[in-house]
């Protein structure tokens, strides 16, 4: 007799594979199962949590959970999951529970939390400690395994940093991050953040410039339809605020205390490190010392 819609066959090896469903019958497979056939959120959460108490495939079961609780709007939650139980999961799971931990912080707003974990993986990244020491990871989307580099990683976070102080106002902060960010690895979306830095500070002539880049196609996603029309938004936005003359606005949160006080500080700690700094960790206070004349 074949199995009811929904139930599990475990001696059919094919029905992990089209589910896309490790093998066995452990409490995290029985999870995975509701999750994704029965797709019972819920469920899941209830036996993703019997996983972890279980010892079973904790690094998965704790990230996964968190996962699905941050899409029933349960962030708070999934984040005093992660922090009570990830002392459980391997070493090699703390990066990926680090990125989930920032996506959570940024849905419940905790705009300082996840700055500062920011910070702290770019000081791993500094010190040598990301991807476990090797200069590529990993790393999986949508079902596609693919290769990112540490140069790739940082300009990922320093983008993601910017996004944050520019989330509290303090749009000379973010501009400096997602200044150093392009030097590294420079993409239309963050061009299009960096541009909009500039339009805050009322700095026109600088944010068209940035706008151009993007336009005449000379950084990575010029061509991606939605950046494109992103970035015709803020060339309509330019030119409302310069015929409005919009004065300027001052940042809540200074360059100073923001930034320098901020990534300067993390770089002084990491001067012992500095036989395995990276190259891109240079000229970020002549960055400073340019917006300042």
């Amino acid at each position: 007799m074949s199995p009811r819609k929904g139930e599990m066959n475990h001696q059919d090896p094919s029905y992990h594979v089209v589910h896309k469903l490790p093998p066995g019958d452990s409490p995290y497979v029985r999870a995975k199962h509701v999750q994704l056939v029965q797709k019972d959120a819920d469920a899941a959460i209830v036996l993703f949590w019997k996983a972890i108490n279980a010892g079973d495939r904790v690094d998965s079961a704790l990230k996964d959970m968190a996962v699905v609780m941050k899409q029933q709007d349960r962030a708070e939650e999934a984040i005093e999951a992660i922090q009570s139980f990830r002392h459980r999961c391997s070493k090699q799971a703390q990066e990926s529970l680090d990125n989930v931990l920032i996506d959570l912080y940024k849905k419940c707003g905790r705009i300082e939390e996840q700055i500062e974990l920011l910070k702290q993986k770019l000081r791993m990244i500094y010190e040598g400690e990301a991807f476990n020491g090797k200069p590529t990871k990993t790393a999986r989307s949508h079902g596609r395994k693919f290769q990112v580099t540490v140069k790739q990683e940082t300009s990922r976070i320093l983008g993601n940093l910017g996004w944050a102080y520019m989330q509290q106002g303090s749009y000379l902060a973010a501009e400096v991050v997602y200044r150093k960010a392009q030097s590294i690895d420079p993409d239309a979306n963050k061009a299009c953040n960096l541009c909009l830095c500039l339009i805050k500070q009322t700095r026109y002539t600088e944010a068209h410039l940035v706008l151009d880049e993007v336009f005449q196609g000379k950084i990575s996603g010029s061509d991606d339809t939605k950046t494109i029309n992103r970035a015709e938004e803020l060339l309509h936005d330019l030119a409302a605020c310069r015929s409005a003359k919009v004065a300027k606005k001052p940042s809540e949160i200074s360059i100073e205390d923001a930034f320098v006080e901020g990534l300067d500080q993390l770089m002084s700690q990491w001067t012992p490190y500095r036989s395995r700094r990276l190259p891109i960790f240079e000229e970020i206070s002549s960055y400073r010392d340019q917006l300042a004349c």
